[in-house]
């Protein structure tokens, strides 16, 4: 996977297309950025266990560390 560049934007949004199939409506505005050292996820979850859900699902794909998990619980 790329990670900078015109690439990251388009590796951006398929990693958040795949990821919000995965997910359906437990998490909503999902973004995923894509950095050099790592992800960082973004977005509101229904509960904690879907924010848990879509950080193990975005390590499985992408075999990159989460940086940051910024998907807030409300």
């Amino acid at each position: 996977m790329a990670n900078s560049g015109d690439n990251t934007s388009e590796d951006e949004t398929r990693l958040e297309a795949h990821l919000q199939a995965r997910l359906g409506s437990r998490v909503r505005q999902l973004r995923v950025v894509c950095r050099n050292y790592g992800i960082i996820l973004q977005g509101i979850a229904r509960t904690y266990y879907a924010k848990q859900l879509a950080q193990h699902w975005i390590m499985e794909i992408t075999n990159l560390p989460i940086v940051a998990n910024e998907i807030e619980v409300c």
